[in-house]
């Protein structure tokens, strides 16, 4: 297993369940890669994909203004630009409900297979089933979302529930008197993702995976269309089947996959503190500034923006106050201090906003689960028992077609 994300160690909890010996290895520390610090939502109301109808002019209204949640760094990128143009073509309805019906499947699979890893493994992690709430400032966003709502129940049977404002601080008493009302998601949870990535790999290593951090993968070693090992920086490792889960550095596999796979690093940020004295009961999303609040029981967060930056590795001060100011119009008391962690990670966009979950064209025993986009949390039990059934030819509990990597 190339990678150690929530993606990555799923895969090899089912595969360990269903009787293969693991090794994962990461060019870094194990799970420190955007599994860690992210918002920790487990949604299944978030079906639709980033590629919208109306998505190619919001953006350009984001880039002409300063400060946006949106941003892209000004470069000569081949590679970005053209994935640009192919989301871009994909922002109308006929291909955001074809989006829409691969992403909802890993979503509710996922929910419920995280319901029985924490029943039966009793995985520490915080784990709520609160729902989610979208709340809004301005009545006519508010009122713009029915459209959505009304798409959302049609075609997926997943309707939200309208507050009005009276409503909505009776539901979520730490925002402030006097927003337009909101959008309520019942059957959404969340989670402390640090606290299950510490505690899904306690129980990996108990079951006897092995781990091996800081020992980057360097090539395949290939025999008869099928790969035999693999050369690392320290050695050579040997296997039958490998999967390759290295979330926003896939593409630089590209060469040893046999194909192209058009994932962008897109920049996510998050701030971390203890939770405030008057702390949200429900996680909350505000559209209006692209700002995300998770109230976990041990801590708080505060999460999102996408910055296209490439593989850039600073934190911008700037990107971490946008934070701070979009939860400030709707919450009581929006944060406190200390911040205990200033935090960024890469998502594995695809323009589509699918994932791939697919052998390799090159290797027939090379496996690629990748580009969750800004979902791994969400689909990752889903994606790793569907690996596991790819892997040993059992019946895939959900269509794997929609995953394949020849879509692109």
């Amino acid at each position: 297993m190339v990678g150690s994300g929530v993606i990555g160690t799923a895969c090899a909890y089912y595969l360990m369940r269903s009787g293969w010996k693991v090794t994962i290895i990461d060019r870094g520390a194990l799970a420190g890669g955007s599994s860690h610090a992210n918002c920790g939502f487990v949604c299944p109301s978030h079906i639709l994909p980033l590629a919208e109808p109306g998505m190619v002019g919001q953006a350009l209204r984001s880039l002409l203004k300063r400060n946006s949640p949106f941003a892209i760094k000004p470069r000569l990128d081949p590679a970005l630009w053209s994935w640009l143009l192919k989301f871009a073509r994909r922002c109308n309805e006929r291909d955001m409900i074809e989006g829409g019906r691969g992403i909802q499947p890993l979503l509710l699979s996922s929910l419920e297979l995280y319901r029985e890893l924490v029943r039966d493994e009793s995985l520490d992690c915080e784990f709520e089933e609160r729902g989610m709430l979208f709340a809004y400032r301005d009545k006519q966003a508010l009122e713009a979302y029915a459209v959505t709502d009304r798409l959302m129940t049609e075609t997926f049977d997943c309707p939200a529930r309208r507050l009005d404002a009276d409503e909505l601080l009776a539901m979520e008493p730490a925002l402030k008197p006097g927003l337009a009302g909101g959008w309520y998601y019942h059957e959404d949870a969340h989670l402390r993702p640090d606290k299950l990535m510490k505690a899904w790999h306690q129980l990996l290593e108990r079951h006897g995976v092995a781990t091996r951090a800081n020992c980057p993968f360097e090539e395949f070693e290939g025999r008869n269309g099928r790969a035999v090992g693999i050369a690392t920086a320290e050695d050579s490792l040997a296997a039958d089947v490998f999967i390759i889960a290295a979330g926003a550095w896939t593409p630089r596999f590209n060469q040893q996959v046999g194909c192209s796979i058009p994932i962008q690093p897109g920049k996510g940020y998050s701030l971390t503190m203890p939770r405030p004295s008057v702390c949200p009961r429900i996680p909350l999303i505000f559209p209006e500034t692209r700002v995300a609040v998770t109230p976990f029981q041990s801590g708080y967060r505060l999460g999102s923006t996408m910055e296209f930056a490439g593989y850039d590795e600073s934190i911008r001060p700037e990107r971490l106050q946008l934070l701070k100011d979009g939860a400030a119009p709707y919450l009581r008391e929006p944060y406190c201090d200390p911040v205990e962690e200033r935090w960024y990670g890469w998502r594995p966009m695809t323009y589509d906003s699918v994932p791939i979950i697919d052998r390799s064209p090159r290797y027939d025993n090379v496996y690629i689960a990748a580009g969750h986009n800004m979902l791994g949390l969400s689909m990752a039990p889903a994606t790793g028992k569907l690996m596991a059934e790819l892997v040993n030819g059992a019946a895939p509990h959900v269509d794997p077609k929609p995953y394949r990597v020849g879509r692109f």
